[in-house]
């Protein structure tokens, strides 16, 4: 049985081909795919520079949808239940799987590749173990909010640092905006955001933020410290790509504070070391995220958590080539765009 899928054929170019439906193993279920996310990862793919997928291949990662086929060997899913999916499952030998770090296993398969179908599909396979269900509550479209909220949960919980007054996220797209909702539940008191887009400012404002700051009309570091009584904050975040952003984060952050990288910067950019020695900070990475992540993002929405005002766009499969389009040029206020199949 044929069924459609998006694929990116070219560099800046996306196309809608008809392909077989996939079939399933018998640890696996087959979903009706109603929608999928574009994320930043599919603009990667879209432009070029993804490390390791390249065109032509399948769009996409998040997505939410119905059970319609089960595998013999599936046990707790059944058939039309409502799901959702972590897209990546490990070897299960490794260190970093036996210690619950799939995000880190050099053997993981994730959608778009050659082992597994992307998710800009009109029906997907995935493994029971990846599989999370939906309460009756949650919309598609909320579901599929899942796995970028994962990714949040993942910068906020990667921090060791204790206190809690203030933390600073230095970019205001969807991951940053989903870190200030994941700051606000963890208990942050002072969250400062910051962006070059006013409508991401006026988003992060209105989902909590205590100060949303441009940083070519304001001294972010600046406003920090008087936010902070001179102090500096206790964590920043790192969600944009900025030629200075590893310096400003820095100096932001207090002595003994913390800096958590989650953009994907792929160009050499400079930074100024000696910040991080004189006032003894930590910087970690945050990949994705580890399992415990995404089922703690999949608690969060399925007990009422509402990301509804972050989806600014909705399009059919058809018109992916615009979504990314819209999301790669920000020809639109744009958050998340949201395809409906």
């Amino acid at each position: 049985m044929k069924m459609k899928a998006a694929f990116v054929t070219d560099v800046g170019k996306v196309s809608i081909e008809e392909i077989e439906r996939p079939s399933i193993r018998d640890d696996e279920v087959l979903i009706r795919v109603r929608t999928v996310g574009v994320c930043g990862s599919d603009l990667h793919l879209f432009r070029g520079t993804h490390a390791f997928r390249k065109p032509p291949a399948i769009l996409g990662h998040e997505i939410a949808g119905d059970v319609v086929e089960i595998g013999k060997d599936v046990r707790d899913i059944r058939l039309g239940d409502r799901v959702t999916v972590e897209p990546q499952y490990g070897c299960r030998e490794c260190d970093f799987c036996r210690q619950g770090l799939v995000n880190l296993c050099s053997s993981k398969v994730v959608p778009g590749t050659a082992k597994w179908i992307g998710v800009f599909v009109q029906y997907f396979n995935a493994p029971e173990k990846t599989v999370y269900k939906l309460n009756d509550a949650v919309s598609y479209e909320m579901g599929t909010m899942i796995e970028p909220l994962a990714v949040a949960v993942r910068a906020l919980r990667r921090a060791t640092v204790k206190e809690k007054d203030c933390v600073v996220i230095l970019g205001a797209g969807t991951i940053g905006l989903l870190c200030l909702v994941v700051a606000k539940h963890l208990g942050y008191r002072k969250i400062v955001c910051t962006d070059t887009a006013r409508f991401n400012l006026d988003m992060a404002i209105k989902s909590g933020a205590t100060l949303a700051l441009d940083p070519l009309e304001t001294d972010v570091v600046d406003a920090v410290k008087k936010l902070t009584g001179g102090k500096g904050a206790d964590l920043a975040l790192v969600a944009a790509g900025a030629a200075n952003i590893l310096d400003q984060a820095s100096a932001c952050v207090r002595k003994h504070g913390e800096i958590g990288v989650i953009a994907m910067i792929t160009e050499k950019i400079p930074f100024y070391s000696y910040q991080i020695v004189f006032n003894e900070q930590t910087m970690y990475g945050s990949m994705t995220y580890a399992t415990n992540d995404f089922r703690e993002a999949a608690d969060m929405i399925n007990s009422g958590l509402d990301l509804t005002d972050f989806i600014t766009q909705t399009m059919d499969i058809d018109h992916t080539q615009e979504g990314l389009d819209i999301l790669s040029q920000k020809k639109e206020d744009v958050v998340k765009v949201m395809i409906e199949l």
